[in-house]
């Protein structure tokens, strides 16, 4: 089965993302985004150093739910940053410590943050210890550190790294 589907989550995923990108539900390109969805994990199986293993799918859910919220709700703070006054933007950057140890769930958060408006993750430490974080306009980087591991990183090793 596994030679088969080798990745059962990232084919309705790439397909969903097929659907998204040409803005449409026509049946042809349904068919074409699952034969991508199909194929894609098919051709890049030997590339894949770890099998994916999802422990806790609920909350994988939930936080794909709070990221959606907070790319939405950053987009307007965002917005009304530079709308208003971009001269009294404080930008800062942050160290934010990490629990994580699995490439996928690393790689995950730092695309999250950077996912997010008005954030970026702008390098990974060399022994993988910690992530610099850019804020757009932050004037308390450690709560937002705090906030980015409560929201971001806890469910990630929940979903990723716990057994």
């Amino acid at each position: 089965m596994t030679r088969l589907l080798p990745h059962p989550i990232l084919t309705p995923a790439l397909a969903g993302v097929w659907l998204l990108m040409n803005s449409t539900i026509e049946p042809g390109h349904i068919l074409l985004g699952l034969l991508l969805g199909w194929m894609i994990p098919i051709l890049t199986i030997r590339f894949w150093p770890e099998t994916v293993r999802i422990h806790k799918p609920w909350v994988l859910l939930r936080y794909i739910s709070v990221l959606l919220f907070d790319i939405v709700m950053a987009n307007f703070t965002v917005a009304r940053l530079i709308l208003g006054n971009p001269d009294r933007l404080k930008p800062a950057f942050a160290r934010l410590p990490l629990d994580l140890t699995s490439d996928l769930a690393i790689s995950l958060l730092a695309n999250s943050i950077t996912l997010t408006p008005g954030t970026l993750s702008a390098k990974l430490s060399e022994d993988r210890k910690f992530l610099i974080v850019h804020a757009l306009n932050e004037t308390d980087p450690e709560a937002m550190v705090a906030t980015i591991k409560k929201r971001y990183e806890r469910p990630l090793k929940e979903v990723f790294e716990t057994c």
